[in-house]
C-alpha cells in the first residue's frame, strides 16, 4: 500500500475543506451536484472520444497502482539472472530450459526462451526491445488519459461557471433561482481545478514513475540475459547490472 498517496488526497482535500471552513464556509456549500456533474461528466466525455477503448481500459486497470504499486525489486532480478550465467556457464544454455518453462515473468520467459533457442545475442535484445518499447508505450500512454483529464478539468470548470452565470442572467427576477446559480458557477471552478491538481494529474505523474520503474526492470532483465548470450562472466554480469540500481 502507497501511504503517500493516501495521505496526499487526505492532506489536499483537508487544506481546502479546511481552508473553506476557517473563512466562515460550510461544508455543504462545496457540494454541488450539477457542478460535479459537468465537470467529471465532461472530461470522461472528452478522454472517451480521444483515447480508443484498449487505452481507457488499461487506464482503469493500472490505476491501481497509485495504492497498490506494482512490485519491482531490482536486486533480487540481478541476483536471479546472475544465478541464470552461472547455470548457462556450468551446464550450457539448454541448461535454462526448465528455468524457462517455470518463469512467470512474461518478458524474463521470452527471454529465456530465445537463449535457450540459441539465437544470437543481437537478435535476442532486438525481440526483447521490441516487446519492452511495446509495454512501455502501453503503460504511457495509460497514464496519459489523467493527465489529459487533468487538463480537461479546469476547463469543464469553467464551462460549468459560464452555464451558472446564464442562469442567473435568466433569473434575475427570480431571486430564488440567484443562489443556485451563482453556486453551480463558483463551485464548478473549485471543482474542475482541484480535480485536476490534487487527483487527475498526480494519478498520471505517479503511474508514469511506476511505467518507467517496471521499464527498468525489463530493460535491465533485457541487457543481463543479452549478457549470458554473449558469454559473460557472471561477475561482470552482476556487476554491469549493479548500475540500474542507481
Amino acid at each position: 500500500m502507497d501511504f503517500f498517496s493516501v495521505l496526499g488526497i487526505v492532506v489536499g482535500l483537508g487544506a481546502i475543506v479546511g481552508g473553506n471552513v476557517l473563512g466562515g464556509g460550510g461544508f455543504s456549500s462545496l457540494l454541488n451536484g450539477p457542478a460535479l456533474v459537468i465537470v467529471l461528466g465532461g472530461s470522461l466525455g472528452a478522454v472517451f472520444f480521444q483515447y480508443p477503448p484498449k487505452v481507457i481500459l488499461r487506464a482503469l486497470k493500472i490505476m491501481i497502482w497509485v495504492f497498490v504499486p506494482p512490485k519491482v525489486n531490482l536486486i533480487r532480478e540481478i541476483d536471479k539472472v546472475v544465478a541464470w550465467s552461472s547455470l548457462a556457464r556450468k551446464e550450457g544454455l539448454l541448461g535454462l530450459e526448465v528455468l524457462a518453462e517455470n518463469e512467470r515473468d512474461v518478458f524474463a520467459k521470452k527471454g529465456l526462451q530465445l537463449l535457450v533457442d540459441g539465437n544470437e545475442p543481437e537478435i535476442i535484445r532486438e525481440c526483447l526491445d521490441v516487446e519492452l518499447e511495446t509495454k512501455e508505450y502501453r503503460d504511457f500512454q495509460a497514464a496519459k488519459v489523467f493527465e489529459s483529464m487533468g487538463g480537461y478539468a479546469p476547463t469543464m470548470g469553467i464551462i460549468g461557471s459560464v452555464m451558472g452565470l446564464i442562469q442567473v442572467m435568466q433569473n434575475l427576477s427570480d431571486p430564488g433561482m440567484l443562489g443556485a446559480g451563482i453556486a453551480t458557477a463558483f463551485v464548478s471552478t473549485i471543482y474542475g481545478v482541484s480535480l485536476a491538481n490534487l487527483t487527475f494529474l498526480p494519478i498520471s505523474a505517479k503511474l508514469k514513475a511506476h511505467a518507467y520503474d517496471l521499464s527498468s526492470s525489463r530493460e535491465m532483465m533485457m541487457v543481463g540475459i543479452v549478457a549470458i548470450a554473449e558469454g559473460e562472466n557472471p561477475r561482470n554480469i552482476e556487476l554491469k547490472l549493479s548500475g540500474f540500481l542507481h
